[in-house]
């Protein structure tokens, strides 16, 4: 509890309350105290101890911190009954309509000095920013957060870590993304603190960006210690989270069984959580899978399944990113001229501060569309546009694939110089994946 108010602004509390209940100073008073003693407490005069204040408490029937620092009874147990309804709104898909609840709750925590609800509160505007993709919004809700709560131990800061992180991540800050998370994880293994939902939520949410950077070990890595974990969560969204990412990494693997196993996994827990959007891009990285192993009817759809849920959901930086996924296959099903409008789409959706990933994807596949097409200006520059987008980012996996395809339209258009050079900056992302901007691994959970 906050500090008590001071006595003037208690007396008035108590004044208030008496003549709204038509008591007068003595029978308040009675049998502890005198009318006197009452009359000085409503002037301010006095500082009433705890065990006087009860007593008036009792006698107005209400509670003791409703007079000490005017938080109705029971409002913390209300907030937090909302709190958990502003989740389940934001879990159903309905974002915009959440971080209006979120909001009026946040207000209400810091009117009252609710500290742990006001943190709770900006998570989830945060987690609504995310899903709506105002990126800038979301990393300063979730800086926000994670300073009501930074006098707490680092487990119960790790969401709002994530959070900043994944905002990062989105907006292509790859390095920075694995930064915050690889810190987070260094830390708490190696002062013992081994909260298995901290852990998980870390472990999970560090895969993408290592798979981005071409870091596939420490992808695997993470994924099996993600893994080792989940049996001890007691959070299964949480749960379903990390089947969706780990399943990349048995993806990168070659294990596309067991990543189609872990998403249907996944698939299974959101849709009993009704996670409307997670249980969308459940079916977007079961399209992926498809799509890897030329399963490529399957796999457009799934990935129009998904872009049609999270398009309902208005989740659009998310529906943009699967769109170009959706593409993709669909130029490879010799859909180009749909692939193509497609993309063209959502590519104002991006830029290199939100989503620098997809959009340097969207800008490759339209680069070898107007290959296909004989628009060799066209496809020089949707590759070039690709390779400052990924070369901001740190996708070295990306970087080498699009550095190919890059120096052999210049050779096949007699620049042989620049085309070396292409290829030489290819060869060099190439050779070390993730390994010049990632320094030491994180110290390992004992498992």
């Amino acid at each position: 509890m906050r500090e008590r108010d001071d006595p003037a602004v208690i007396g008035r509390r108590v004044q208030h309350l008496r003549t709204q209940r038509g008591l007068t100073q003595r029978q308040l008073a009675e049998p502890a105290y005198t009318p006197a003693y009452i009359s000085t407490v409503e002037a301010g005069r006095v500082r009433p101890s705890d065990e006087a204040l009860r007593h008036i408490a009792g006698r107005l029937g209400v509670a003791f911190e409703e007079l000490a620092v005017g938080r109705p009874a029971r409002l913390a147990t209300d907030l937090r009954l909302r709190l958990t309804e502003a989740q389940r709104v934001l879990a159903d898909g309905r974002a915009e309509e959440a971080a209006v609840e979120y909001a009026s709750l946040l207000t209400e925590a810091e009117s009252h000095g609710l500290g742990c609800e006001q943190a709770s509160a900006l998570l989830g505007l945060g987690e609504c920013a995310l899903e709506t993709g105002e990126l800038v919004r979301a990393r300063e809700f979730f800086e926000q957060a994670e300073a009501r709560v930074a006098d707490e131990p680092l487990p119960g800061r790790v969401p709002a870590v994530r959070g900043r992180a994944v905002a990062h991540y989105l907006a292509g800050e790859l390095r920075y993304a694995v930064y915050l998370l690889e810190s987070a994880l260094d830390e708490l293994n190696r002062g013992g603190l081994h909260d298995p939902d901290a852990l998980l939520l870390l472990y999970a949410s560090i895969i993408g960006p290592y798979m981005d950077m071409g870091a596939h070990a420490r992808a695997a890595q993470a994924a099996e210690f993600a893994l080792a974990l989940a049996p001890r969560s007691g959070d299964q969204a949480l749960v379903a989270r990390m089947h969706r990412s780990v399943a990349r990494t048995l993806l990168a693997e070659g294990r596309l069984a067991e990543a189609d196993a872990s998403l249907a996994k996944a698939a299974e827990l959101y849709r009993r959580l009704c996670l409307r959007t997670e249980l969308a891009n459940c079916h977007w990285m079961r399209g992926y899978v498809c799509a890897q192993n030329g399963e490529l009817e399957r796999a457009e759809g799934e990935l129009r399944q998904a872009h049609a849920m999270l398009s309902e959901t208005r989740a659009c930086l998310y529906r943009s990113q699967a769109a170009v996924e959706l593409a993709d296959v669909l130029h490879r099903r010799g859909k180009s001229a749909e692939a193509a409008r497609l993309l063209q789409g959502v590519l104002g959706d991006f830029s290199s501060e939100r989503g620098a990933v997809h959009a340097a994807a969207a800008h490759r596949l339209l680069g070898i569309i107007a290959e296909d097409a004989r628009d060799t200006e066209a496809a020089e520059e949707h590759y070039v546009r690709a390779l400052s987008l990924l070369e901001r980012a740190g996708a070295a996996g990306d970087l080498a694939d699009l550095c190919r395809l890059l120096g052999d339209l210049l050779r096949r258009t007699g620049r042989t110089e620049a085309a070396l050079d292409a290829y030489r900056t290819g060869l060099g992302h190439r050779t070390a994946p993730g390994t010049t901007t990632l320094g030491p691994a994180p110290a390992q959970p004992p498992l």
